[in-house]
């Protein structure tokens, strides 16, 4: 496994990282078992970013990570937590908290779910509007002075949001979406983080599992957010989109590998300084996605998927409009 320096001050990763939302959160149903062994699959494999949410089943996730590192494996992970998104008791989503105060409180109740002294690298997972961005990296700067976290990311932030943030305190990584069909950060986002030095962690790079090759019209509507909310799963988008994918999966073929796996190959393929966080929640799956790591792109591949995918091509936005709306990665 290569690994590769988040940023210019980041910690040192494997060069693809394991997403455990779904084994906990919004993909419907997960059996507890199979996302414990397929995390410790993930470290066997020499993966080390292990990302999680204290919001992701209302702290489940990070219980199911504590549990997943006992025994002596939490010196092989590298643990990203987001905080900040608001949640009821129905598992609903009120907003975004990310006052100094609450984010000493939140650190505190990760620290004691993950059962860890430090965290690796925490995050807002979105911005407060109504908090200045500088108030909300100090809170963190302050844990990072008193030793409860390492590293300060972002995500889903604007080109304008990271300087900011940057100036207050270095940023490793900038978490957001990224795939052959979200090439949103190419115009802004990405060049002004390879300006600062700081890394990107790509998830969605199966596109919550749209362009991995397994998604199908049979499986619209499914009782998770995709079937319900996501636009590009629904009605005439999804036909296009499956459509493109068909597109993917005829260069797959002819290179012997899986849709999912030249998916992956290029996000891998845009450049060292960006790590795909592979959504996977068995071990089925996270082995298809690490032979994505055998998958070389030549010139030629990229310029077919280039013509095959032109980054307009996407019928849908990547989350609802009310999601959409609370973005400051989509600012204009």
């Amino acid at each position: 496994m290569k690994t590769t320096q988040l940023g210019s001050t980041g910690p040192r990763v494997a060069q693809m990282g394991l997403g455990c939302m779904g084994m906990s959160d919004l993909y419907g149903p997960a059996d507890r078992g199979e996302s414990l062994a397929t995390i410790h699959a993930a470290l066997d494999a020499g993966i080390t970013l292990l990302d999680t949410g204290d919001f992701y089943g209302m702290g489940d996730n990070e219980l199911l990570l504590r549990e997943a590192l006992a025994g002596g494996r939490r010196e092989k992970a590298i643990i990203s937590v987001k905080f900040g998104a608001l949640r009821d008791p129905a598992g609903g989503w009120g907003g975004i908290d990310g006052r100094p105060q609450a984010v000493k409180n939140f650190a505190a109740y990760s620290l004691k779910r993950l059962g860890v002294e430090q965290i690796d690298i925490y995050r807002p997972a979105r911005l407060d509007p109504a908090v200045p961005i500088e108030e909300t990296v100090g809170a963190i700067a302050d844990l990072v002075k008193a030793g409860y976290v390492r590293h300060i990311g972002l995500s889903e932030v604007s080109a304008e949001t990271l300087r900011r943030a940057h100036a207050v305190h270095p940023i490793s990584d900038v978490q957001i979406e990224y795939s052959m069909i979200s090439r949103g950060i190419e115009g802004g986002l990405l060049p002004a983080a390879r300006a600062l030095g700081v890394g990107i962690t790509a998830y969605g790079v199966l596109s919550r599992g749209l362009i991995s090759g397994h998604w199908s019209k049979a499986r619209a509507g499914e009782a998770d957010f995709r079937g319900q909310s996501s636009p590009r799963f629904q009605g005439e988008n999804l036909d296009a989109n499956l459509a493109l994918v068909e597109r993917v999966r005829a260069i797959a073929d002819a290179m012997q590998v899986s849709v999912a796996q030249v998916a992956i190959a290029w996000v891998l393929a845009q450049g060292s300084d960006i790590v795909p966080l592979v959504g996977a929640r068995s071990r089925v799956r996270l082995q298809e996605a690490l032979g994505a790591l055998q998958v070389e792109l030549s010139a030629a591949d990229l310029a077919r998927l280039a013509e095959a995918v032109p980054p307009e091509a996407v019928a849908g936005s990547r989350y609802s409009q009310f999601a959409m709306a609370h973005l400051d990665s989509e600012a204009v």
